[in-house]
């Protein structure tokens, strides 16, 4: 029996977190004495350390830093309690209001320390190096250094001040607004649903549930449609403001300097990407005519193989995806473990609940917590595992500290991937049939496309979008649909009929309104974690020493040195292509799979 198969199971309708051990466990109301005491450290820390940094020796510049790292963990856990307090009940006007507070009293916090991170970067290279060079700043040290890669994008401090300021009534205004509209959407079937469970139903067996599911989905999202679409055109001009005052050239130039990526590189990675579409479409065909379809549409992507439609139990996915991460790793399998015994997951579906998964990673004098939207369907069980791998990751990222836990963005699919990986070829492995080999093969691929395909589409989509904001002014709702469809179109070529309703689709994702220029991470992360995933199967079990310590380093090193910790050169020209090609070979498994069956 793997380790961790004899858990005791919860209901998935128990399975909801315990937020208090953000609170010291509290209730809501320890909120406001983490805020207060955020913001009095935070008025002596301006007090002692404004003007200061100029004279600071090393010594000094750590201790300053320990003291930011409090008040960050502070206000950090006060942000998550209200944060996913809310996520669980968009419509609720208590959680609403708490975390508008902690908003408020956190930009309140933010405008009081800009100082800091101006002086920093107005020091000069020799003698920010200097500082650097002493003792005790290693749980701080990457990220001074990479804050200073910032100079050239910083305004004055009151125009700083004034900026962070209105963030509030800008940027994170909308941004709730979307989200508690999303929330809200409500899909007429033959009950009501969340859009989430609808979407869900796009997997179903019948073609006639999944064509009237999409039409559903499209009714639902059409009385919404113009509000969502004016939150995206504010946004696309609050990032285009903020684009133009801190000088960067073009719309993606801060999502790369925050990935520690060069434009050059992301440029590489979107170019093959394109270059390699006809890899989804040679699958569509394959599946339109395992199918018995001419041409799929749209809706009949995620169609199943199998001939019902198959249900996998909460109890069955967590025994599943403990004992994946078991069998590679028992460290990685019992800290899995902790995320279902200590109630650090939100499971269940819920009318007001927000859509998707995440892993909240929080802060690291607490725990991470993962949110899903459990609806009992096989493409859950590797969610399970995803969002899992990204809690494994911070929690042994933890040790970094409050600094550089996070990774950036490009490498903060690794553990998720690899997880997902994981649970897949075990799976696998125990597929008693070529049918049920087959349908795995098949989910597999069309997760590759959905994470790496689909999201340079949708980053094609984004660089339309921003584009044509900057240059011809306010985009309508029938434009956007027009950008969407060119998007996708050229995606999926003519292996897939874009259909008319599917115009309106882009409404609901979220990545485009909180984390403009996000998508492009999942297509860099997956191929990274597959070429990770790789070298594990090369080197066996020895690999797990590496590729644990490469998740403990989290942030505290750039993106090419924790490459290296795992054998992976990410300055290779070619590493891209050879990701692709790992995509491809398997793609290559299910075509031969389905020729066999």
């Amino acid at each position: 029996m793997l380790r961790g198969a004899m858990r005791t199971t919860i209901p998935l309708e128990e399975v909801h977190w315990d937020l208090r051990d953000l609170l010291d466990g509290g209730g809501a109301e320890q909120v406001e004495v983490l805020l207060d005491d955020a913001i009095a450290r935070g008025k002596r820390f301006a007090e002692r350390y404004r003007g200061a940094l100029a004279e600071i020796d090393a010594p000094g510049l750590r201790d300053a830093m320990e003291e930011l790292a409090a008040i960050h963990d502070l206000v950090g856990r006060a942000s998550s309690y209200a944060g996913l307090s809310f996520s669980t009940d968009t419509a609720d006007p208590e959680r609403g209001a708490l975390l508008q507070r902690v908003q408020e009293r956190a930009t309140e916090l933010g405008t009081l320390l800009v100082f800091f991170e101006l002086e920093w970067a107005a020091l000069d290279d020799v003698r920010a190096e200097q500082l650097l060079a002493g003792d005790g700043l290693d749980f701080a040290r990457h990220h001074l250094r990479v804050a200073r890669r910032y100079r050239p994008h910083l305004l004055s401090e009151p125009e700083e001040r004034i900026l962070n300021e209105k963030a509030l009534t800008a940027h994170a205004a909308w941004t709730r607004l979307f989200e508690e509209q999303t929330a809200a959407i409500e899909v007429e079937l033959e009950e009501t649903v969340t859009l989430d469970a609808a979407l869900s139903r796009l997997a179903a067996p019948s073609r006639e549930v999944r064509r009237a599911t999409a039409e559903a989905v499209t009714q639902a999202l059409e009385p919404g449609l113009r509000t969502r679409a004016f939150v995206f055109n504010s946004l696309l001009v609050d990032k285009m403001t903020d684009d133009r005052l801190r000088s960067f050239p073009h719309w993606l130039a801060a999502r790369n300097l925050d990935n520690e990526a060069s434009d050059e590189s992301v440029a590489a990675l979107i170019a093959a990407v394109r270059g390699r579409y006809e890899l989804p479409r040679r699958w569509y065909r394959v599946k339109a005519k395992l199918l018995g379809i001419d041409r799929l549409a749209d809706y009949d992507r995620m169609a199943p193989l199998a001939s019902e439609d198959v249900a996998v139990e909460w109890s069955q996915a967590r025994e599943l995806v403990l004992g994946a991460y078991n069998a590679f790793s028992p460290t990685l399998g019992d800290l899995a473990g902790r995320f279902f015994d200590e109630r650090w997951i939100d499971a269940p579906p819920g009318p007001r609940k927000r859509g998707g998964g995440f892993c909240a990673s929080t802060v690291p004098s607490v725990h991470p917590y993962v949110l899903l939207n459990y609806t009992s369907r096989p493409r859950d069980v590797l969610v399970l595992a995803h969002e899992l791998g990204h809690g494994v990751h911070a929690a042994l990222a933890a040790k970094q500290g409050i600094f550089q836990q996070s990774t950036p963005l490009t490498l903060a699919e690794t553990a998720s991937v690899f997880g997902e990986a994981l649970t897949f070829a075990a799976l696998l492995e125990s597929s008693p049939t070529p049918r049920a080999r087959l349908e795995l093969l098949a989910s597999n691929i069309e997760d590759a496309i959905a994470t790496v395909f689909r999201q340079v589409a949708m980053n094609g989509f984004e660089q339309l979008v921003h584009t044509e904001r900057r240059e011809q002014g306010e985009l309508s709702v029938e434009r956007f649909g027009e950008l969407w469809t060119a998007s996708q179109e050229e995606l999926l070529g003519d292996a897939v009929e874009v259909t008319a309703g599917y115009r309106s689709w882009w409404s609901y994702i979220p990545h485009f309104i909180a984390t403009p220029g996000y998508v492009y991470a999942y297509a860099y992360g997956q191929l990274l974690a597959l070429s990770v995933y790789e070298r594990y199967l090369e080197e066996g079990p020895r690999f797990e020493e590496r590729y644990v310590e490469l998740l403990s380093s989290g942030g505290s090193r750039s993106p090419e040195e924790l490459g290296e910790i795992v054998g992976i050169d990410l300055r290779d020209a070619d590493f891209w292509e050879r990701g692709l090609d790992l995509v491809e070979r398997r793609l290559v498994e299910a075509e031969e799979a389905a020729a066999q069956v």
